[in-house]
């Protein structure tokens, strides 16, 4: 599945363009600062970049220069309220893919990021694997492999997604809110405490020392 990293500050915004793609079968990371998406962006794990250009710690045109005197050629859609001919010019002559002003239609936007999406080399048919430190997610069996002379093991729907987002993570710290939003989508409870139930359901089923707590901060993949 495609992975869509989104960086946005408005909570509001990030929370609709989050639902909206996930119901459209992409899966999505929101980040709400220039730091968080340089450093995301540049992992390495994403399809496709959706940057507003107004975050709270830099300017999102910074954060595209940087990756790409990077050589990253990650797609970028910038999606921002600044709407002038001159803006859309930087952005577009500093290496963006798209431009995109405030107010905008989903519809709209969800046709760019297909096509943009389109742009980029097919996977190949054999990158049926995530694989890291012996654990294996295979993504069309949707089965979880522990390692050899182990049977596969079977995963609800939403352990699975869970577990895919920490072998696409691994080694990351993954705080709670960051997995609700990614698991869950748009209608998650930043209260609930659901992702503690499910990472326990995991290391019940796929090992209790591969899911780490990192005590304030979240959860990592060892």
């Amino acid at each position: 599945m495609p992975q869509i990293l989104i960086a946005e500050d408005e909570a509001r915004i990030a929370a609709f363009i989050t639902k909206g793609l996930a119901a459209a079968g992409f899966v999505t990371t929101a980040v709400g600062t220039a730091r968080e998406a340089l450093d995301y962006a540049s992992s390495g794990g994403y399809d496709l970049l959706i940057l507003d250009l107004g975050l709270p710690d830099g300017d999102g045109l910074d954060v595209l220069a940087s990756l790409r005197a990077a050589g990253n050629a990650i797609p970028v859609i910038i999606l921002t309220a600044r709407d002038s001919v001159p803006d859309t010019v930087a952005g577009l002559e500093g290496g963006a893919d798209d431009y995109m002003a405030k107010p905008f239609g989903f519809d709209e936007l969800l046709a760019r990021v297909r096509l943009r999406i389109r742009t980029v080399p097919a996977a190949s048919e054999d990158a049926t694997w995530l694989e890291h430190e012996g654990l294996r997610l295979n993504l069309r069996t949707r089965q979880a492999d522990t390692g050899p002379g182990t049977s596969p093991v079977d995963l609800s729907a939403r352990e699975f997604a869970l577990a895919e987002v920490f072998l696409r993570h691994p080694g990351q710290v993954l705080s709670r809110e960051q997995l609700l939003s990614q698991v869950w989508g748009y209608d998650f409870d930043p209260g609930s405490n659901v992702v503690d139930v499910y990472v326990r359901y995991l290391r019940r089923k796929l090992g209790a020392d591969r899911f780490v707590t990192v005590r304030g901060m979240g959860y990592r993949l060892s």
